[in-house]
């Protein structure tokens, strides 16, 4: 019986341990249940197709809530003109519930960022995730996080679409990310993948691969990210 009690209390002090480990807000395209601290902010530079770049900024606003902007600028990079700087675009997240020993963090969010603009028709080719609900929650393992929701891109349409994330953090130096987005039928769906490299406490670093299964549309991309208190 002693034997039994010590290997629970092993077991579960290896989960508090895993809860103290890092909690990102966002993977690669994925949301979290997760939320910046109040009174922090998180500055992202993101490098990706048609020599594009955008940068997002987040504010933790209060306990729970973040409200956040981006803006991006497509043939940035090299020497294509003419440099074309696209609407800025909101995000936003508030965390309903922290989870429990049973039950996953809630969360409830928009992000208005959308990729692969496409001139001509002046859509785009990836298009914002908008409104989303999002669960997280650690699995099977210590470290090893799962994040399903659920989004709606167009109020205008009915369609309603699924995603699902996870991510192993690996003793705070690094953590793989695997994502399955876009949802709504399987052709149309993305699989994404990455690993994260944490710097330091401020400074971090993703290298993705997006929509790897498809030729047409896949592509790599890299993002810088900075953590700040204020």
């Amino acid at each position: 019986m002693k034997k039994f009690l010590f290997t629970v209390f092993i077991i579960s002090a290896a989960a508090l341990q895993a809860q103290d480990l890092r909690k990102d807000a966002i993977l690669i395209d994925v949301p979290t249940a997760e939320t910046l601290d109040q009174y922090s902010a998180d500055f992202n530079a993101r490098f990706y197709s048609q020599n594009s770049v955008m940068t997002s900024v987040d504010f933790g606003i209060f306990p729970r809530l973040n409200v956040g902007f981006s803006i991006a600028a497509q043939q940035l990079l090299g020497n294509e003109t003419p440099v074309r700087v696209l609407a800025p675009q909101l995000q936003a997240k508030f965390k309903i519930y922290d989870g429990s020993l049973y039950l996953p963090a809630i969360a409830v969010g928009y992000d208005g960022r959308a990729y692969m603009y496409d001139r001509v028709s002046g859509k785009y080719a990836q298009e914002k995730k908008g409104a989303y609900l999002v669960l997280s929650r650690e699995v099977f393992i210590p470290n090893l996080q799962i994040h399903p929701g659920v989004n709606v891109s167009d109020f205008d349409s009915s369609k309603v679409f699924f995603f699902t994330g996870l991510n192993f953090n690996i003793e705070d130096k690094a953590a793989l990310m695997f994502e399955w987005d876009n949802v709504h039928n399987i052709n149309n769906s993305r699989l994404n993948a990455g690993v994260r490299v944490y710097f330091t406490d401020s400074v971090e670093a993703d290298f993705a691969l997006r929509d790897f299964t498809r030729r047409n549309m896949f592509e790599r991309a890299l993002q810088i990210r900075y953590k700040a208190h204020f």
